[in-house]
């Protein structure tokens, strides 16, 4: 138990700071940036406690929110996407999800795919959405949510073959 807690404390803190120190400085033509500390809800385990999982989702976007001066769209889209990821992993994984033995690492590359690409373009349409906060400039909501999505997926995807642990 303490060993998971520890390694939860040390992925959250990771990802935090790499969101903050290097990949919010990405501005690829001046609008596509990836969110890759949203890896920490997607691949927070399952059966653990929700309302801890849904603070600590809450906890991870304040955390960007402050580095980053953005007033509470990181903190509002991760509880979203925090409250919302069961019907994301029933629909994505269906059965596995329903009896508890999903693990990340043994899944289906494309039911994984379909789960992140999901939950990232959620992500992403509530940000952007609270970001500009204009229905007269709703095509630009939705071109910052699909080219940063598109980025945030490919690396997500990426980092998590990366550092995916077979057994």
């Amino acid at each position: 138990m303490n060993n998971s807690i520890t390694g939860h404390t040390i992925r959250f803190l990771l990802l935090a700071l790499f969101q903050v120190i290097l990949f919010n400085h990405i501005n690829f033509l001046g609008y596509i940036n990836p969110y890759v500390y949203i890896i920490f809800i997607f691949f927070y385990p399952i059966k653990n406690n929700r309302p801890l999982f849904i603070f600590l989702s809450f906890l991870m976007g304040l955390t960007i929110d402050m580095f980053s001066d953005t007033g509470g769209i990181h903190a509002a889209a991760s509880v979203c996407i925090a409250y919302a990821r069961p019907v994301f992993l029933k629909f994505a994984f269906g059965t596995m999800y329903e009896h508890n033995t999903v693990k990340f690492n043994n899944t289906d590359f494309g039911a994984k795919l379909v789960y992140i690409a999901l939950l990232t373009l959620l992500h992403h349409i509530i940000m952007f959405s609270l970001e500009i906060f204009s229905i007269s400039r709703i095509l630009l909501v939705f071109q910052k949510t699909l080219f940063s999505g598109i980025f945030t997926i490919l690396m997500i995807t990426l980092l998590s073959i990366i550092f995916s642990r077979k057994s």
